[in-house]
């Protein structure tokens, strides 16, 4: 398994949007879509701030792999689950990074309801297939 450089991780992780894309099952890839991205230690996560049901989280979940691209990164990725015991980590990262927001829109992304809606982004290996 492949790990984020520093140097990714601080661009990615500095980044203020993320464009994230799963793969169809002929192997292109969809369509991106914008979230929020944090890091909290040497990980990425998102999350879908409108439910289980929202596409990209849908189709993510389904494909496990897609590519993410922000602050100059691009990467491809596979969509891991993330430990329970990190998501207290993730919400204060949340908060931390995008409250000027308001806490209207940051509440989407915060919570014990949002805890399982949340992928860890795993960058693959650049010489893998």
């Amino acid at each position: 398994m492949t790990s984020w450089t520093a140097d990714e991780l601080r661009r990615v992780g500095d980044a203020d949007e993320l464009h994230v894309t799963s793969l169809r099952p002929d192997g292109s890839l969809r369509p991106s879509v914008t979230i929020w991205v944090v890091r909290v230690g040497d990980d990425l996560y998102i999350r879908s701030a409108y439910g289980p049901q929202n596409g990209w989280f849908r189709r993510a979940r389904a494909s496990g792999a897609g590519r993410i691209r922000a602050g100059g990164v691009e990467r491809d990725v596979t969509f891991a689950e993330t430990p329970a015991e990190v998501h207290a980590a993730i919400d204060a990262a949340y908060h931390a990074k995008y409250d000027r927001y308001g806490e209207r829109i940051v509440r989407t992304v915060v919570g014990d309801a949002v805890a399982p809606l949340t992928i860890r982004l795993v960058p693959k290996d650049a010489s893998a297939g």
